[in-house]
Order: C-alpha cells, then sequence, then structure tokens
C-alpha cells in the first residue's frame, strides 16, 4: 500500500505505476459503493473511517460538515482526537481545512508547522496548533479537499487526511483519489439533507448540526432506555453534547427560541405568587418574567403547554411568550426560584422581610435557635452564594461600633468590593450563625477563633468556607470567610508561563531529585502553581506525598494530607511520616521554620524530589531568608534545584479591552522599565545602549505586527467585568540553580549578587515578565506595577 502513495504519477506512467493507480481506484471504489449502498452516512462512516486512512496511508482522518450559520465547520467524523469532542472552524484562512472551505481548493502541504509554506497558499493561512498541544499529537503532513453540491454549487464539508505513513508528501495518486471520494460524498450528504422523513425526535437537529452523527444518537438512546435514565443527561454524561447545543435543537424542533440557564435571573416575585413548586415541576412550565411583549413562558415542551390550555387559566389576559430549554437547566431555573439559595430575589427583600433585634444588637442561643428558621439563615446563605457566583475568593464582614451599618466586602480579583451594609442590629445575629455553622464558640467574643463551614450543609453549592473571627475596637467581631471551592489542577501549559520561562520550569522540575521553591505573598496562587506542576509529574508510576492547609485542589493519584495543628499534626511531623512512606515526590505547603527546611534538604539529598512554598518577594530574596534560618549553605547548594517567585496581576476583560499603538516615548519608558533591573548584570554595564537593542530587537520579533508596530490594550470596562478587569494573569520569576548560583550560596552572598547571577543566567524578573504581557496584550503596565514591588 505505501507504493500506493509514493512519486506523483503524472503523463509517461510505467506500466507497474498503471497497475498501482489500478489497485488504489479499485479499493476506492469499493469504499464508494459502500457509501452508497446505505442512507444512514454517518453510521457508514464512522464503520469507514479506518479503511479511509488504510487506502490514502494515512495515520488520521477529519471529516468537517458546514454548519448551519454558513460560517463555519464542524467536525462529524475524527480518528485518533479521543481527548478534543468536538472542532468547530471558522471559514477563513485561521486554520488548513477553514482555508479549503473558503477557497473551495485542494490543498497538499508537506509540514504544518512551515510557515513559509503556508504562506506560498495564503499570506495570512495559519495551522491551529492548540489541538496538537492539547492532545500531544505531531500533524505534519495534511492533504484537505471540500465536498461540493454540483448542482447547487453549495459547500457541504471538508475532508483532511493528515499524517502520510511514509512521512512524506501526499501523493497525485491520492490527491485524484481524494477528489472521488469528495464527489461521493457530496452526493451521499445531498441525499441525506433532502426534506425526507429525518426529524423523528427533538433531538435530530443536533445530527443536522453535525455535533454528533445519527449512530451515536441512536446509542445514546439505547442507553438511556437501558437505564431508565434522562436521554439530555445520557447525551451530556457518556457523549460530552453540551447543554446550549441540545437547547438549540430543541428551539428547532418547537419553533420557538432557546432560553438558557441566567445564575443572575431575578425571580417574578408576582408571576409566582400563585404557582407551587410541585405543581411547576410536574407540569414543567415556569413564568421567568413579565415584558412589554407579554409574560416569557419557560418550558420543556412549549406545544404540550400550548395544547393543554391550563396556563390560559391562570394568565388569563396575558400574551404569552414561550422559550424552551433543556430539563437540567429547567431544574436549575426552579432549584433558583423556589430553591435556599434564593427563596427571595434579593438581598434587600431579605434585610426587609427580617424583624428588628433589640438596639444592643445581643442575641440570646434560644432566639438564635429559633432564628434557624427564619430570613437571618437566608441571609447568611445568600451572601456566601452571591459570593461565589460573583468569582470572590473571599467575604468580609465588618462590624463598626455603635449603630453605624456593618460592611459586607467581597474580594474579586484581588481587590475588595462593596457587596452591601447590614444594620448594626443584625451584627451579633450574623456573627453568631456563621459560628454555630462552622461549629465555633459562640458566647467567646474577645478571642480571635477559626473554623470551616461545609455550605453542602446549609445550602446548595458544595464548597467550603475556612472562617476567621477577629475580635476588633468597640466591642465587636470581625469575621472573614475565605471560598474554597474543590477544583481540578490547572495544566502547567494554561499557567501563563511565558514560553521562555515554561522550558526552563519543566526542565527543572523534571529532575529526579532536589529541592524546589515557590514563593510569593498570601494569595499569590502558589499552591495552584504547584499542583499544575504535580499534575505535570504525576504517573501510575510515581509516588507523590502533599502535605497541605487546607487540601483545595485534588488530583487524582496523589496521597494528599490534610494538617491539623490541633491535634499535633503539623507539617513537620507530616514531613517526618512522609520520609517512612517510600515518597518519589513530597509537596509540602508551606516551610515556615527551621525543622521542616532542614527535613526538606535532608529529604532531597537522599534521592527524593520535594516542592514546597515560602512567603517571600522575590527569587534571590528566599535564598538569603534560608540561610539566615541557619540552613548549611553546602546541602543546601546542594539541594536546590530552583526558585520561583511570583504575583498575580489583573487581566485586561477579552471583550472590552481597547487596541491602541503606543507612543514612541511609551515605548521607551517600557523599554528603560524593562531594562532598570538588567542595569545589575555586568554585560550591561559594559554596553548599555547594545544591551537596550537587543531587548527592543527580542520584543519586535515576538510582539510587534508585520510592519514593525505594536500594539498594546487599555482598560475599558463592560457589562461583563470589573472597570475593564476580568481574571488575574500570572507574573514569573524563575530562578533555575546554576553552577554560578550554587557557588555564591555557599559564599553566602548578597541578594544583589545573587540577582546579578540570576539575571545573567537568563532570569526574568517580576517587573520583565510582566511588562512581556503587556506588550501581548494581557494585561497593562498600571497593574503589573501595583503588584511589583520594585
Amino acid at each position: 500500500m505505501s507504493a500506493v502513495l509514493g512519486n506523483p504519477v503524472r503523463g509517461n506512467e510505467q506500466p507497474d505505476d498503471v497497475n498501482i493507480r489500478l489497485n488504489f481506484m479499485r479499493k476506492l471504489q469499493a469504499v464508494t459503493n459502500k457509501i452508497h449502498a446505505t442512507a444512514n452516512v454517518d453510521e457508514i462512516m464512522l464503520d469507514l473511517s479506518q479503511d479511509i486512512c488504510d487506502l490514502f496511508f494515512a495515520d488520521r482522518l477529519t471529516i468537517y460538515a458546514v454548519a448551519e450559520d454558513k460560517t463555519s465547520i464542524v467536525s462529524k467524523i475524527k480518528t485518533g482526537l479521543n481527548s478534543v469532542n468536538q472542532l468547530r472552524l471558522p471559514i477563513s484562512d485561521q486554520s488548513v481545512a477553514g482555508y479549503v472551505a473558503l477557497t473551495r481548493k485542494l490543498v497538499n502541504i508537506q509540514d504544518v508547522y512551515d510557515d513559509a509554506e503556508l504562506k506560498r497558499h495564503s499570506p495570512e493561512l495559519r495551522f491551529l496548533r492548540e489541538v496538537d498541544r492539547r492532545t500531544g499529537y505531531r500533524t505534519q503532513q495534511m492533504l484537505v479537499a471540500p465536498f461540493i453540491d454540483e448542482r447547487s454549487n453549495e459547500l457541504l464539508g471538508v475532508v483532511q487526511l493528515i499524517n502520510n505513513r511514509e512521512g512524506s508528501t501526499f501523493s497525485a495518486i491520492a490527491e485524484d483519489g481524494l477528489r472521488e471520494l469528495c464527489k461521493t460524498l457530496a452526493i451521499a450528504y445531498t441525499q441525506r439533507t433532502r426534506p425526507a422523513a429525518l426529524v423523528r425526535s427533538k433531538y435530530d437537529q443536533l445530527v443536522a448540526e453535525a455535533v454528533l452523527s445519527a449512530g451515536e444518537l441512536e446509542l445514546a438512546a439505547r442507553s438511556a432506555r437501558r437505564k431508565s435514565d434522562d436521554l439530555e443527561a445520557v447525551l451530556v454524561r457518556e457523549f460530552q453534547v453540551r447543554q446550549q447545543d441540545i437547547g438549540r435543537a430543541l428551539g428547532k424542533f418547537f419553533g420557538v427560541p432557546y432560553e438558557p440557564f441566567k445564575a443572575d435571573r431575578v425571580k417574578p416575585v408576582d408571576l409566582l405568587k400563585n404557582l407551587k413548586r410541585e405543581f411547576v415541576e410536574q407540569s414543567q412550565w415556569l413564568p421567568i418574567e413579565e415584558g412589554p411583549d407579554g409574560i416569557v413562558v419557560l418550558a420543556t415542551d412549549p406545544e404540550q403547554v400550548k395544547h393543554a390550555r391550563l396556563i390560559n387559566s391562570i394568565f388569563p389576559k396575558a400574551k404569552l411568550n414561550y422559550r424552551a430549554t433543556t430539563n437540567a437547566e429547567f431544574r436549575q431555573t426552579v432549584d433558583q426560584f423556589f430553591g435556599a439559595e434564593s427563596d427571595l430575589a434579593s438581598v434587600g427583600d431579605l434585610l426587609s422581610g427580617m424583624e428588628d433585634i433589640d438596639e444592643d444588637g445581643e442575641v440570646s442561643e434560644a432566639e438564635l435557635s429559633a432564628a434557624a428558621e427564619n430570613e437571618l439563615v437566608k441571609l447568611v446563605n445568600k451572601v456566601i452564594v452571591d459570593a461565589y457566583r460573583q468569582g470572590a475568593s473571599d467575604i468580609h464582614i465588618e462590624p463598626r461600633p455603635g449603630k453605624e451599618k456593618t460592611i459586607i466586602r467581597f474580594r474579586k480579583d484581588g481587590s475588595l468590593e462593596p457587596y452591601i451594609e447590614i444594620p448594626a442590629s443584625y451584627r451579633s445575629a450574623i456573627a453568631a450563625r456563621i459560628k454555630i455553622m462552622c461549629d465555633l464558640d459562640i458566647s467567646e467574643r474577645r478571642k480571635p477563633q477559626d473554623g470551616k463551614i461545609k455550605f453542602k450543609k446549609f445550602g446548595p453549592l458544595d464548597i467550603e468556607l475556612r472562617v476567621a473571627t477577629v475580635p476588633s475596637a468597640g466591642g465587636v467581631e470581625d469575621i472573614v470567610m475565605r471560598i474554597l471551592a474543590a477544583g481540578e489542577p490547572i495544566p502547567l501549559d494554561k499557567l501563563g508561563v511565558l514560553p521562555h520561562n515554561l522550558e526552563r520550569l519543566k526542565a527543572v522540575v523534571g529532575k529526579p531529585y532536589g529541592l524546589f521553591f515557590v514563593c510569593g505573598p498570601t494569595g499569590s496562587g502558589k499552591t495552584t502553581t504547584l499542583h499544575s506542576v504535580l499534575n505535570h509529574l504525576n504517573t501510575p508510576e510515581t509516588k507523590i506525598w502533599t502535605a497541605e492547609d487546607p487540601v483545595e485542589i485534588t488530583q487524582k493519584g496523589l496521597r494528599q494530607v490534610q494538617v491539623n495543628r490541633k491535634s499535633g499534626l503539623d507539617f513537620a511531623t507530616a514531613m517526618r511520616a512522609f520520609l517512612r512512606a517510600d515518597p518519589d515526590i513530597i509537596m509540602v505547603g508551606e516551610m515556615r521554620d527551621k525543622e521542616t527546611v532542614a527535613m526538606g534538604i535532608e529529604a532531597s539529598l537522599t534521592g527524593h524530589l520535594v516542592f514546597s512554598t515560602l512567603h517571600t518577594n522575590s527569587a534571590p530574596e528566599s535564598i538569603v531568608r534560608l540561610l539566615d534560618m541557619g540552613m548549611d549553605p553546602f546541602n543546601f547548594a546542594d539541594a536546590l534545584l530552583g526558585v520561583l517567585a511570583q504575583r498575580l496581576a489583573k487581566r485586561l476583560c477579552g471583550k472590552c479591552k481597547l487596541a491602541y499603538e503606543p507612543s514612541d516615548d511609551e515605548l521607551q519608558a517600557l523599554l528603560a522599565e524593562y531594562c532598570e533591573e538588567l542595569r545589575q548584570t555586568e554585560s550591561f554595564r559594559k554596553n548599555p545602549k547594545e544591551a537596550q537593542q537587543e531587548v527592543l530587537l527580542r520584543w519586535s520579533e515576538r510582539y510587534a505586527d508585520g510592519s514593525g508596530r505594536f500594539r498594546l490594550y487599555k482598560a475599558v470596562g463592560c457589562d461583563e467585568c470589573s472597570g475593564g478587569y476580568k481574571g488575574r494573569v500570572g507574573l514569573h520569576e524563575l530562578m533555575v540553580g546554576s553552577d554560578k548560583l550554587k557557588r555564591l550560596i555557599q559564599e553566602h552572598s548578597r541578594v544583589a549578587v545573587l540577582l546579578a547571577a540570576a539575571l545573567e543566567d537568563g532570569m526574568l524578573t517580576l517587573k520583565m515578565d510582566g511588562i512581556e504581557k503587556v506588550l501581548s496584550g494581557i494585561t497593562d503596565i498600571k497593574q503589573v506595577r501595583a503588584v511589583c514591588i520594585k
């Protein structure tokens, strides 16, 4: 078969070459006959996908269909891409398949990573490398062709063959064969898309839009029947179909708009006053809002609701506008309107519904017990739910003396924002309620206390909160609650580490033993980074122990220990236990005392890879801090692999950030700020102008457009963000334990000397890393300066 796809055959073909072509065409004919012989093209293509790969001697195959919006193509058949559920590509030159759909021309590429070869087809043509990064697969050769309805000249889809198994370009025979296959597919798909009796169920639109195949839909239906389960739940759980895709299919089937679940929807109290939850769940319809065009009714089956006419007797004079939704989103909306977290529409309603408490603010245990069923409980739950939904990391409850109101603030993206003000009469009741939730002593108001709330016992969210109470001036108690939302580790490649640092980081943590630190202030993402590193190293052959306080991120394969100082299980004790438990890798949440650091050094010198965090300002300062603890500089130098300092800066909102071309003065100011810390290096001092030119040249290669111009972004502000910023991005300072640095550690060198050596080795300081992210449009210099000391 490999000979089939050898050198192109043209013109004066030799007898052997003609036989090869005839043999290939005969096998192609067998495939096309199978396609023509069935009406279920989706199912036969699934069965034939491997035959097609073998026929063309290709490693992988993807077949795209044009989406209903005619502006994109969606993968229908794909082999080998198990980790990528569905590919949707715009019809444009931003991808190879999209370019073929745009130009309707066959493309044969030797190496998709060769930008010069791509530019020969189109100056703007790109290869989407993100799929390779997500799957770990290396795409090289591609043979891609469109299939078109010859009668209407309408584009139907694209066939993409990936990687010739011989490692060479696909041959001319393969090109001719793919054109013939595309003609067959065009005929088959044209017949399939005719308005025949295809619409058998309300989910058939999923097949029409290439979200899944007809065979997969039938499999899902059989699975749902066998398990007595909801078909929509099976589609989501087993076939990774998104709720919005199901919702759009339902909307098309019923001929009404699709309405997704909205977490911030306001409860329509007037519309719901005569409806009970049991009735709503049984009838499967729910009024969600009333506007100038009438009442909007949410339903899982709008046709059934219309014909039942019961709704017309409840709202006799109203105009009704129906919306379709999925079963899961309907249940979410019902829970939102009738559930514990939103029995009332707003905090204002909750406050107005609460009875006044004595002016002195004192609350007895008996009163609180009675309050368990009143609005106070709902108020506390509402505050926690709102904080979680708004993406807050901390809730600050700040009472003031006398009759001044209690302020509640949320920390979002590192900044505190006001949430509500509560009358002074409620402050003690709220403090007591929170203490009850985390089993603290409600009568103790003079000493700080700390505890945890497992919110699942009290509300609808499966989260934990770490609670700290602090007595403050005026006989009141401040309460700070940190939301510990259980999460999965972020892949190392998604942490926002610059490629230069990422390569060095992977090399450092890939060593078999040694000591690696992540440093920074509280809330700078140290634990998140360490878990990303552990996720990178987590294999079935590796034993990993972690000691954390608290355990926020869980990973399959890790043995995680929750530190409990009250019972005597601190970091040092856990570390001693780990060394007897046959570890390969140890992660200690924090090294704050001499004993734990000494044990970490000892473990790393005896063949273990040890990770930990430190509360220090920069990577070089971490070295001096550890030596000041009394560590032996020779052992410490031998053990050290590296130190990663990090901060979190606010990220510009992707929806509203405004691009602009910086002036020469602004660019020079950025360059001067970037080079400020480079002045400590010998190479910079010798020739500062040349060093600055090198930096500017590197910037131009990485961040300038084709004409050499830079593009920066500024914050604007929209409904999706807070003041133009949404989310945060990490700034990183990676100092690698090179031989030169280890020698300086043994000599007990000062911070400035260590910094200069690290810069010579290629380290970027936090400020330098931040400026690179300013140039790449992720943040702005204001936010970088806000988190960098120098």
